[in-house]
């Protein structure tokens, strides 16, 4: 007894090392290369073109950002990403829920032909000339709007929804509609309180989509008062990336002397708009995560 003990103990002490082991390169594989984007974000553009710069600034510099930020249109930019996240999201969860309690109900006439056309929809669209005809006649191209009401339902995110509801005990539901709730009163009163986890995970979902978009403000946008954050930073990016390599085969002396007053390469440019972007969602996420794994539902009703 005493030897088999002494090697089922061995065993989970390799075992331990072999998963901490894999664990710490997990981390640093993710770890470093966010250490190397914020060195060069903060270091001198033109001294970074040089290498060797890893996860330190060689020659500390705000100038990158500053660069980003002397934009104009980059602070009507934040605040058109940062209407489009909140409300969009906000409406998007609610809705998404809604049509998810609806659906998971056996009682909703048709509910098995509508949950197959939801789902036929996950495999198959129009297409993205289609989609631009459609949104032009809906007069959504050049507006806000576009990008609030086309993301307003995602089915995948009904379905997850769905199963969530689904697995809620069905008591409470009962309990409930004895003490005289309607379906309004279920939904507001039963399922939202505990459904933190599931209202966490897709309102992240959301959150991140609309704030990395920059497809919808690049193709469906005319006005420029009117594009998100991203848009904005992509196209400063290109534009001053197009510029580098315009002066980088620069033969006439004043072209040369422009070369040298530079600070900022698109590299330095890209790192530091990399910084901007992933910052508020960086914010954010630590606040939902401990809804991800919270067991809300244990203990909430005895069979």
């Amino acid at each position: 007894m005493k030897r088999a003990s002494t090697s089922s103990l061995a065993l989970d002490k390799v075992f331990d090392a072999v998963n901490y082991g894999l664990l710490i390169l997990l981390s640093l594989s993710i770890l470093l290369p966010i250490l190397n984007v914020l060195a060069l974000a903060f270091n001198v553009g033109t001294d970074a073109a040089k290498g060797g710069i890893y996860f330190w600034p060689r020659q500390f510099t705000l100038g990158n950002f500053k660069e980003v930020f002397t934009q104009s249109n980059v602070v009507n930019g934040f605040m058109i990403s940062l209407f489009r996240t909140l409300l969009g999201t906000v409406l998007s969860v609610l809705l998404t829920a809604l049509a998810a309690y609806a659906l998971k109900s056996r009682t909703l006439p048709g509910h098995k032909q509508l949950t197959f056309l939801f789902f036929f929809t996950m495999l198959f669209n129009g297409g993205l000339i289609p989609y631009y005809i459609v949104l032009k006649n809906l007069s959504l191209t050049n507006s806000i709007w576009v990008y609030i009401l086309p993301a307003l339902y995602s089915v995948w995110n009904i379905m997850i929804m769905r199963s969530f509801f689904q697995q809620t005990p069905a008591g409470l539901e009962e309990a409930a509609r004895i003490d005289g709730c309607s379906d309004f009163g279920i939904f507001f009163r039963i399922l939202l309180p505990v459904s933190k986890p599931v209202f966490a995970a897709i309102g992240l979902f959301n959150a991140v989509g609309h704030w990395n978009d920059w497809f919808t403000g690049a193709f469906y946008v005319r006005n420029s008062d009117l594009k998100p954050l991203s848009t904005v930073l992509q196209e400063m990016l290109t534009r001053q990336q197009a510029l580098a390599k315009a002066l980088a085969n620069a033969t006439n002396p004043l072209q040369m002397q422009m070369v040298d007053k530079i600070q900022v390469t698109g590299t330095s440019l890209k790192m530091a708009t990399i910084i901007i972007v992933i910052t508020p969602i960086l914010i954010v996420y630590p606040l939902l995560q401990k809804y991800f794994a919270q067991g809300v539902m244990i203990g909430s009703i005895k069979e």
